[in-house]
């Protein structure tokens, strides 16, 4: 028994919040899925890294471009191959689980962000063209992606909300999924292939309101706020997911639409490397975590459920910000803008390195 497994048995899966071919081919992610992994999750800045700063991808980047593909073939030949590769190495945890784990999130481009009609024609070719059933879709939470996700879903398209900062966000996300599923509903009656997750992204938060409080010489509250967002989160998640409309839909196999704990590496070195994943354990939800995260917890995480009772405490430290001028509301909002920035612009930087690296390899 791995921690990986105890968290299971609290009913709490963990996701690796990367992937690349080295850790595909070298048995690597095999020997993980053994020790207890439950999934993968990627984005742009994952790829950019991976494909830009190794070597790993030069032959087939090498092959692709002489074969006359454009930069953003190559990427999509690229990523596919890893995703599907994935996929299928997660397929024995995605039947042993009945359809509740064992997927592989892929992102629409992001320049797509806010067209919500190319973004919906992306998400589709996307899951057509890995043509996996445990292949999850990323779809940002934002006013042109909820459209995007309920239209993915309702075409029985599995996806990964992305980028949940806000309770509103959330709330808006679930909405979106229930209205998704009310209409595959009117399709079939079983809906008992289809998965989702809300990522909630969490360390950003304290980030921001860290450096917030250290100028007010506000210090204890200091590491309390993304915690305290997610516990509301996951309070408003228990009302939705027992409520009238979900049960409807749970009589034709659905399952709910769980929470999922992004953003999970600890960025102050004051604080325990693990503090994303033990304070945020929890049933029914999803932990994606870096590679050093998994590692460190592996070694010395204390497998104990964290999120419990009802949510007073966390309204009490909102409470308390917001008096000391904090509002994290604001905060989140502000995050939204800059996350789905960050994400156009590593998928930018991508594309350039891609073409760097192509027109390196082919003259050498």
């Amino acid at each position: 028994m791995t921690r990986l497994h105890q968290l299971a048995e609290l009913k709490q899966s963990i996701w690796l919040d990367y992937i690349n071919r080295s850790l595909i081919e070298s048995g690597a992610l095999k020997k993980w899925i053994d020790d207890g992994l439950r999934g993968m999750t990627s984005n742009p800045s994952i790829f950019n890294q991976v494909i830009s700063q190794g070597s790993d991808y030069d032959p087939k980047i090498l092959k692709l471009k002489e074969a006359g593909k454009s930069t953003f073939e190559i990427y999509d030949e690229l990523t596919i191959r890893d995703i599907q590769d994935a996929c299928d190495l997660f397929e024995p945890v995605y039947k042993t689980t009945r359809g509740f784990d064992g997927y592989v999130s892929l992102e629409i481009n992001p320049e797509l962000a806010d067209d919500t009609g190319a973004s919906i024609t992306e998400g589709r070719r996307l899951f057509k063209t890995v043509n996996r059933p445990n292949v999850m879709i990323k779809v940002p939470a934002t006013q042109a992606g909820f459209p995007v996700i309920e239209e993915l879903l309702s075409d029985g398209i599995n996806v990964n909300v992305t980028l949940i900062f806000s309770l509103k966000q959330y709330d808006d996300t679930a909405r979106a999924f229930l209205k998704g599923l009310e209409r595959l509903s009117r399709k079939t009656n079983d809906l008992s292939a289809i998965a989702s997750v809300a990522s909630v992204f969490v360390s950003r938060v304290d980030s921001v309101v860290d450096d917030m409080l250290d100028k007010k010489n506000l210090s204890a509250l200091k590491g309390k706020a993304a915690v305290a967002n997610c516990k509301l989160i996951l309070e408003r998640s228990r009302e939705l997911f027992s409520g009238p409309v979900f049960k409807a839909l749970a009589g034709k196999g659905a399952k709910i639409q769980r929470v999922l704990w992004g953003s999970t590496s600890t960025k102050n070195p004051a604080y325990s490397d693990v503090k994303y994943v033990a304070e945020l354990i929890a049933p029914d939800t999803v932990n994606t975590v870096p590679e050093k995260t998994l590692k460190a917890f592996m070694d010395h995480g204390t497998v104990q459920a964290a999120l419990l009772g009802d949510a007073r405490d966390a309204q009490e430290i909102v409470k308390s910000l917001r008096a000391a001028g904090i509002d994290l509301d604001d905060i989140c909002r502000k995050l939204l803008d800059d996350g789905v920035a960050a994400f156009e612009k590593a998928f930018v930087e991508l594309m350039q390195s891609l073409k760097t690296k192509a027109s390196q390899l082919c003259s050498r």
